[in-house]
């Protein structure tokens, strides 16, 4: 399973972020992850909504400049460790890591990672063999 998320190119100047939540809640689009990158003039916000179809369609009517790209998801038990745990099986593997970003909800004793790599395919399978839980969107 993989995960969906948006990415919009943008100017990196007062207001561009604001422009992009604004035009999302307005539309009552939620986010569940965020994450911006940026360089001394662009950057690059990263996210999975909660309806990202509706995101990507109301975004490119805006005028954003947006792309979708697939991410493996996996949850693991939020201990030290655990990340490393994973990390090591893509490095094991030869599996460059291109980015990563985690998070974890206050209820739960799991974490999510979300991460793009160099060769999808061959990371799920690795993760499914160790009995790694690999999560979509609508588990997030």
């Amino acid at each position: 399973m993989l995960v969906k998320q948006l990415s919009v190119f943008m100017e990196n100047r007062p207001g561009r972020l604001y422009k992009l939540t604004h035009t999302l809640g307005e539309e009552g689009i939620d986010f569940v992850t965020l994450s911006i990158a940026d360089t001394k003039d662009f950057g690059i916000v990263r996210f999975i909504a909660r309806d990202n179809d509706r995101a990507y369609e109301v975004l490119k009517k805006a005028g954003f400049t947006v792309g979708i790209t697939e991410l493996i998801g996996v949850e693991v038990e939020d201990r030290p460790n655990a990340l490393a745990k994973v990390v090591q099986l893509m490095e094991e593997s030869d599996i460059n890591v291109e980015y990563l970003y985690s998070f974890v909800l206050t209820n739960h004793n799991t974490a999510k990672i979300l991460m793009r790599v160099s060769d999808t395919d061959r990371a799920v399978e690795i993760l499914r063999e160790k009995g790694i839980r690999l999560l979509s969107e609508k588990i997030l």
